[in-house]
């Protein structure tokens, strides 16, 4: 069976850019994640958000299924791991930050993978997710057939809850690197994303339309 990393994020239908980066970025600057603390990131996939935390200072790991994930970083150790199942290859207390985007609703059981990221984060530190938000993407979510779970604001605040987090907060997002710097420009965003199709293939209305979900909690001290 070919490998996911080939068969869905391969550089042809999803070419290297500056999103990362900027993505990154974002988030630190949001979330107070500074240089030198120890970053993991389950389900890494090719690493490119790594690579942008990486850019920044942070001491970065990977985690994913696959054993192609992270081949083109450089001075990052990507391990393997089934998150539905496996203990996580760290001990407890390890990083300051865990991120991760696009990988929580893939998971039928996530109970282990909520377990097993309380377990390897310190006490204080930032558990950090991007998922798709399922009111504004129900038509198409299930395009990708490897989703499993889907997320509202209130089933992303609960199963933070549900495994100890304090400080929970959740907010949706749009992946438009314009309205984080004119938050302002999220009022037009609402107002054309009615009418915008489905299935387009230009970005910028795509992201217009379609919204993300960040949500953040604290392990206690």
């Amino acid at each position: 069976m070919p490998d996911y990393l080939d068969v869905i994020y391969d550089y042809k239908s999803h070419p290297k850019n500056n999103y990362p980066y900027q993505l990154t970025f974002y988030l630190s600057e949001k979330f107070n994640i500074k240089k030198g603390h120890k970053l993991l990131e389950p389900g890494c996939g090719r690493g490119d958000f790594l690579a942008g935390f990486q850019h920044q200072g942070l001491d970065c790991s990977g985690l994913d299924l696959s054993p192609e994930a992270g081949k083109l970083l450089n001075h990052v150790e990507v391990r393997q791991a089934n998150f539905e199942k496996d203990k996580f290859p760290y001990p407890d207390n390890s990083f300051d930050v865990i991120y991760h985007k696009s990988l929580l609703e893939h998971l039928k059981e996530p109970e282990n993978f909520m377990k097993e990221a309380f377990r390897v984060l310190k006490p204080g530190g930032l558990f950090l997710s991007l998922v798709p938000d399922w009111e504004s993407n129900y038509k198409i979510y299930f395009d990708d057939y490897t989703h499993k779970t889907p997320f509202t604001i209130i089933s992303l605040r609960d199963i933070y809850l549900l495994f100890g987090f304090d400080s929970v907060n959740v907010i949706k997002f749009r992946q438009l690197p314009i309205v984080w710097k004119y938050p302002k420009l999220n009022i037009l965003c609402d107002i054309i994303a009615p009418f915008v199709p489905v299935r387009t293939e230009q970005k910028f209305l795509r992201w217009s339309r379609e919204l993300m979900l960040i949500g953040s909690g604290i392990k206690p001290q």
